[in-house]
C-alpha cells in the first residue's frame, strides 16, 4: 500500500489531475441504480492493468466496452483513472460519459481534493475514498472533508474498508454506499470470506453494501447475496474474457 500511495501523491504532484475541460455532467446515482436494479447489481470495470496480473488488455476501446458492459446489464460502470499502476487515464471517463446513460464511478487512490474537482470536470458520479488511506494519514483532508467536498459537487461516495473497525467507522459516515473490499491491500491477497465475515458479523441496517474484487464466477455472486451485499464491483474476470457483454449478463442472471 505504501509504493501505492508514494506513486499516488507523485501523480498529484506532477498535476496529472490539473485537466482544463469539463465534461457533460448526468444527474444519475448509483446508489437509487443499486436500489432500483431488479437483478444482481453489477458495477463492472475498465482495467487494462493491475499490480497483481500485470498488463491484462493493452489495447481498449473505453466507450465500446463501456456499451458492451451496458448492453450486458451492468449497473454501473467503473473507471480506473490511476495511471502508474493500473494504466488508466482520466479522459476514458469522459469518453465513456458520452457513451453511455449509467453511473460512473471513478476509481482512484484519492488522497487530495483535486483530486475530486478532477472527477468532476472529467464527468463522474461517483467516487471511491479508501478508509485504510485517512486511517494512516496519507490524505490530505479528513475524511468528512472529503466526503463533504464531493457532495458539494454533487458527487456520491463509495467508502471502501477492509476490516471490522474500518466497517464499523465508515456506518456512521455519510458515504452513500459502503464498500468491502476482499483484497487486502497490503498483501494483495483476495479471500471472498471478508465480505461474508464483516457482514455476518455487523448489522449494516439500510445501508447499499458493495462488495469489491475476487468474483470469478456467477456463484460467487450468489454466495455473497446471502450475507447482505447489494451490489458486485467486478474488474478482472470481465477483462479477461473476450465477449465482455456476454460474461456480465451471466453475472447479472446469476
Amino acid at each position: 500500500m505504501d509504493i501505492l500511495v508514494a506513486d499516488a501523491k507523485r501523480t498529484v504532484s506532477e498535476g496529472y489531475y490539473q485537466i482544463d475541460y469539463d465534461a457533460p455532467h448526468s444527474t444519475l446515482s448509483l446508489r437509487r441504480a443499486i436500489e432500483e436494479c431488479p437483478r444482481n447489481a453489477i458495477i463492472s470495470e475498465i482495467k487494462k492493468a493491475s499490480p497483481t496480473l500485470g498488463s491484462i488488455k493493452t489495447r481498449i476501446d473505453p466507450a465500446a466496452t463501456a456499451l458492451e458492459m451496458v448492453d450486458g446489464g451492468a449497473t454501473g460502470i467503473s473507471v480506473l483513472t490511476e495511471p502508474v499502476h493500473f494504466n488508466g487515464g482520466l479522459d476514458s471517463i469522459r469518453v465513456v460519459r458520452e457513451a453511455v446513460e449509467a453511473p460512473i464511478l471513478m476509481k482512484d487512490f484519492f488522497i487530495d481534493p483535486v483530486q475530486i474537482e478532477a472527477a468532476f470536470k472529467a464527468g463522474a458520479d461517483v467516487i471511491l475514498l479508501i478508509k485504510a488511506l485517512f486511517d494512516r494519514g496519507h490524505c490530505k483532508d479528513s475524511l468528512d472533508e472529503m466526503i463533504a467536498l464531493a457532495h458539494g459537487r454533487g458527487l456520491e461516495v463509495l467508502l471502501e474498508t477492509h476490516t471490522d473497525e474500518e466497517f464499523r467507522d465508515a456506518l456512521q459516515t455519510d458515504a452513500d454506499l459502503i464498500g468491502i473490499n476482499n483484497r487486502n491491500l497490503k498483501t494483495l491477497e483476495v479471500d471472498l470470506r471478508v465480505t461474508e465475515r464483516i457482514l455476518e458479523s455487523h448489522d449494516s441496517g439500510d445501508r447499499i453494501i458493495v462488495s469489491e474484487s475476487g468474483f470469478k464466477a456467477p456463484q460467487d455472486i450468489t454466495r455473497l447475496k446471502k450475507t447482505g451485499a447489494r451490489a458486485f464491483l467486478i474488474g478482472s474476470a470481465l477483462m479477461q474474457t473476450d465477449d465482455i457483454r456476454e460474461a456480465v449478463r451471466r453475472f447479472v442472471l446469476a
